[in-house]
């Protein structure tokens, strides 16, 4: 095992980049793309059908941020192991970032961490995959490059027992210059069911990644979520993602020409 005794050498690292050199100025991050349970946790009390759920990851967001990554050729940056074991949309302080609760399921693995777990947690998993988004930005950034940062996300469709109808979340926290000229851009390509800040808003505590790599370093910035159900295999998320990379693209080309006027 690595020095915190978390994931086992085998594992693998805990963050994937796609497309290291990338040409786009957008860098795309997935903090919930894998469903993966480190080893060393073991099934964490929970069954196979849950361990498959929106509990444990974001269902179909890896494909479509690859998908994306490959069509703008657009570095991605992605978590490895499920949200259940850490949350990295989360900072270490949060209750959520190891949650002993996740919708109507408990998670009886995460329940009476220690703050020495926890702090294992964070080292194996929390603390490299940021440090992996901080290193790629800052050398953007430093190598005079333009950055946009949009974060990939799904949502499950019932929630609470309460039906969600939207299909497409754009999400932001202070800075809406992106969302922006998104949701305008959605009405102009007829995008139905596109809405600002849902099926969550920065309130509930979603923009963690935002605040930290965007506004801290006052680059445009958005989170996507987008409807499970309609990417939940390869047909939608090949629609879906074509959508996204064009609404990406108009999105950008308005973003840049109202910086230059």
């Amino acid at each position: 095992m690595n020095d915190d005794t978390l994931i086992e050498q085998s594992e693998g690292p805990v963050v994937a980049v796609r497309r290291p050199d990338g040409t786009s100025e957008i860098v795309l991050i997935c903090e919930h793309a894998s469903k993966t349970m480190p080893k060393s946790l073991g099934t964490m009390g929970l069954d196979e059908v849950k361990l498959a759920s929106h509990i444990a990851w974001d269902i179909g967001a890896q494909r479509v941020a690859e998908m994306l990554s490959d069509r703008l050729d657009a570095t991605l940056v992605s978590q490895r192991f499920s949200r259940l074991a850490y949350d990295c949309n989360r900072p270490p302080e949060a209750d959520g970032a190891y949650p002993e609760r996740s919708e109507i399921y408990d998670v009886p693995g995460n329940v009476g961490l220690s703050a020495e777990d926890k702090a294992r947690r964070a080292n194996a998993l929390y603390h490299p995959f940021h440090r992996a988004i901080d290193t790629l930005l800052d050398a953007r950034l430093a190598a005079g490059r333009d950055v946009i940062l949009v974060t990939v996300h799904s949502f499950t469709p019932v929630y609470f027992g309460t039906r969600r109808d939207g299909h497409l979340g754009i999400l932001h926290d202070d800075d809406s210059r992106l969302a922006d000229v998104m949701i305008d851009a959605s009405a102009a390509l007829e995008l139905d069911q596109v809405l600002r800040n849902y099926p969550y808003g920065p309130e509930d505590g979603v923009t963690h990644t935002l605040q930290r790599h965007g506004l801290t370093r006052q680059i445009a910035n958005v989170m996507l979520e987008i409807r499970n159900d309609l990417i939940s295999d390869d047909a939608g998320q090949t629609a879906w993602a074509g959508r996204i990379a064009e609404l990406l693209e108009m999105s950008l080309e308005r973003l840049n020409r109202g910086r230059q006027s």
